[in-house]
Parts: C-alpha cells; structure tokens; sequence
C-alpha cells in the first residue's frame, strides 16, 4: 500500500534494473494471506525468472479456515519452455510482427516430466501417505498460456484463489490463466499407486499452441514399483483433463469462485468504466515485407479502448508522475470508454482493426469507487485475456457471454459475496464485470497477463490520486531505485 516504488514493472515504476545493478524491494504485508508469486517484469524475462511467494496465517489465528486442516503442502509453479533463449523468440516477433514461436514444453517446478523425449529421468515426485490431506498451491506462470490442471482419479476441493479464501468447491480440473493461482485440498483417498499430476494448454483463440502436457507423479508411499528391464519403474496413472478448447469447463469452474461470506461490494460508483479488451492489427505500407509478417501482411497489435500501449523508454511513468513531469512521457487522457460504439463480438468492420499507439494514463481520485466492464472483442479472434490489475484486488461481480449490456446484465450481479481476485479472465466472445475502491495512490498497470499481449499494447496505466495527509500518500522514492 503506498508504495508503488516495490511493484516493478519496468518503465510503469521504476526503470530496470540495469546489467550487474541490483534493487532491493521492501514493502508491508497489510491483510494477505496465501499463495502469491513474483517475477521478473521486463520484456519476456518472465519466462524463467519467476518463484512462489506464500504468506501464512498469523501467528495469533495460525489455522486455515479450511473444512479439514492439510498434513502437508505442496506448491506449483506450473511453466513454459522454449528450446531457444525466449528473448530471442520474443524479438523475432517484434520484428516480424507475426505471432511468437509457441514454446516447446509446460513445466511444474522447471521440469517438463514423462510425456517429452528427454526429461523423464528428473520427473518430479511427491510423496503422501493413505489418507493425508495435501494442500496443492498451483501458480500459472507460464508465458503466455492458460492451463488446465488435474490430478489422475482424484478430486481438487478449491479453498483460494490469488491469496483470497474461497467457498470450499469439489472439481476434477482447475483452469488458470497466467498470473493466477489456486489453492486446493487433496485427500489421498485412492488405492496406492502413481498417479499423474497434469497440465496442458486452455486454447480459447483461433491461433497456434503448444498441445503438450506437463506431468509430475503424486506417489503414494506404500505403492509397489514395476520392474521393467531390470529397472525399478512405475507406470502412473494418467490424468483426465478437458480437451484444449473446451471453454464450458474453463467458465464453469470460474462460475463456481465465490468469497467465503458476505463482503463489502462497492455499491454507489463514482467511475463507471468501459474497456474494450483484444486484438488488432496494423497495416503495412509495403505488405509482406520481412517486418510485416503478420496476417495478409500487416503486423499484430493489442489494444484498450483501441489505445496499443506504448512503454516509455526513458523515464518510468510513476517517477514522471511523482516528479511532476510527465511532458514526454506519458499523457492522462485514457479513454473511459471505446471512441466508437460497435458490435463488439460480431463481424466487426475491418475498419476497426487498428487501433491507434499511445502512453496514456487514466487518473482516478484517492478513495472513487470504481467498475470496470471487460469486453472482449471478435477482432483477429475472440479469447480469454487473463486481465491483471496491480497494486489491488478486485471483487468479480458478474460474467456474461456477447457484448455487455447495462439494462439488463447489472442485475444478474452478485454483489453478496462475489469472488475476490487480482488477475481474471474475459469469457472468449463476453465480458467481466470487477470493482474496487481506489484507496491505493500511485501509477498502476492493468494489462492482460498473456505476455504476446503486453508487448503487442494490451496495457493501460491507472493514476490513483494521493489522498490527504501522509497515510493516504505514496511514499517517497528509496535512495537505491534503479536510474534511467
């Protein structure tokens, strides 16, 4: 809180750490609780540079208010591979303008497990004992793919979801976006044996992807081994996941995330917000070109209300801001809603495929109550963006399917206890409502967590307002914030 000098994305915050540069982040932990991650969070160094980060209960409360208490935990970081340096992939697509090499593996905890050519001897195992209860913290942090996850033959009870406790639900699979996590309770209530733990792709976009699945083995500790070849081996059991485009399972795991009680739901808005979230392309002069490479020769772009973010490249918006120069940097005229009214997810004119390029900021005030619609739009092709809003968390009130309207999709909203969130998904061909106070001053970034997306626009900047006095003010910048 008040410290947007420890959130890190590069040119939003701070500029980046420089080659043999070092930066300490140091912050407060207010009111969080459970399974959280960092990483890197310039261009696509991501790609590696990420780990877990888990907060415990309390020493004064230490329990979880979960059905049963787990025996043990288990935490993971579900990833993607490339056989080739992914900054290399990343600015061969920069170039081009074509779509970035799909990668080559999915990985838990870095290993990509049994079903590629050559990782099978470092699978990873875990061992559990008949009848224990495991708390599984699964992290979706892969680059640029959501997943599904399951557990062969067994059921997942979901507890959390982004360091928010849920109503306790029963399910076979999960899906997660990149950038999200859930927490789930286990039992090993099955015969003893192997049994696959297993991730592979959630593709809601008519585009290319990575069809391979990662597995690690959930073995129980009196199960007997194979031998095969004179070599101990066990042949696991494999995990049942949905096929790769099948977005009624995906929206209906989501559907059943709720907050464990009643909470408190903005309800008078003060900002009523309109995003228009997607995919676009820009024409080329000279089509087909080496540098157009894109569909019919133009180049992909992403926008927000038809702005394609722009990063600033020599100062970071949140020093401009607090330094009161933003002249070159960055402007404040976000649009609140899409310049031009359309059927969102029909056949949309080719008119309004490219959207234009910009480093624009929205200002809202210390404390405004706000709702934002995610809308996904049919441009290029309709898809799931998994939107992350840092600096808060947000309450998802409602979902729908088509383009939003206000007359009558408002009053399907839960606004009891809807889930609580930091990172969600725009249903392929629908929309998302979310709402949160404003009560977090400083330069915050919204963006869909698919990194393809960032770095082709799919961004924006929130400027939240300093309140009154020091407790409702962004801190000043530490001495060690690394230079421009």
């Amino acid at each position: 809180m008040r410290n947007p000098w420890a959130d890190g994305p590069e040119y939003i915050t701070q500029c980046p750490i420089q080659p043999g540069g070092s930066y300490t982040y140091r912050f407060t932990i207010e009111d969080q609780e459970g399974t959280l991650w960092w990483h890197a969070h310039s261009r696509w160094l991501r790609a590696t540079v990420y780990g877990a980060l888990i907060i415990r209960p309390p020493l004064s409360s230490p329990h979880y208010p979960f059905p049963v208490i787990p025996k043990r935990e288990i935490t993971l970081l579900l990833g993607e591979w490339w056989d080739r340096n992914p900054m290399d992939v990343l600015n061969l697509a920069q170039f081009t303008g074509a779509a970035p090499n799909i990668s080559d593996a999915f990985t838990i905890n870095g290993q990509p497990g049994d079903l590629y050519r050559c990782s099978s001897q470092e699978t990873l195992r875990f061992l559990v004992g008949s009848g224990e209860i495991v708390l599984l913290r699964v992290i979706n942090s892969a680059l640029n793919q959501e997943l599904f996850f399951g557990v062969a033959n067994h059921k997942l009870t979901v507890v959390a979801a982004d360091a928010s406790y849920t109503k306790p639900f029963s399910t076979n699979v999960i899906m997660l976006g990149p950038g999200q996590t859930t927490d789930v309770l286990l039992t090993a209530d099955q015969p003893p044996a192997h049994y696959y733990m297993a991730a592979h792709a959630y593709n809601s976009a008519n585009a290319a992807f990575d069809n391979t699945t990662t597995t690690a083995i959930l073995k129980y500790k009196d199960a007997s081994c194979v031998t095969l070849l004179g070599k101990s081996q066990a042949r696991a059991i494999l995990a049942q996941l949905p096929g790769f485009n099948d977005t009624a399972t995906a929206a209906a795991f989501t559907a059943q995330m709720k907050s464990p009680s009643k909470v408190e739901v903005p309800l008078e808005i003060d900002e009523n917000l309109f995003f228009t979230v997607g995919l676009g392309l820009f024409n080329c002069t000279t089509p087909n070109t080496q540098r157009c490479q894109g569909p019919n020769g133009t180049r992909f772009t992403a926008s927000i209300n038809n702005v394609s973010f722009v990063f600033p490249k020599r100062n970071s918006i949140m020093q401009a801001y607090y330094q009161g120069t933003p002249a070159g940097v960055f402007t404040t005229d976000f649009p609140p809603t899409p310049p031009v009214t359309f059927d969102y997810t029909g056949n949309v004119s080719r008119g309004l495929w490219q959207p234009t390029r910009g480093t624009k900021a929205y200002k809202l005030k210390f404390n405004s109550k706000v709702q934002i619609i995610l809308q996904d739009t049919s441009i290029v092709t309709t898809e799931n963006h998994p939107m992350h809003l840092h600096g808060y968390e947000f309450y998802v009130v409602g979902t729908g399917v088509g383009n939003f309207n206000a007359n009558t999709d408002t009053a399907s909203f839960n606004l009891i206890d809807p889930p609580r969130r930091n990172t969600i998904g725009t249903p392929p061909g629908g929309w998302v409502a979310i709402r949160f106070v404003a009560n977090n001053p400083g330069a915050w970034l919204m963006h869909c967590h698919i990194d393809s997306h960032i770095f082709w626009g799919l961004a924006m900047v929130f400027l939240v307002e300093n309140g009154e006095g020091h407790l409702q003010s962004v801190q000043s910048p530490p001495l060690d914030l690394p230079q421009c």
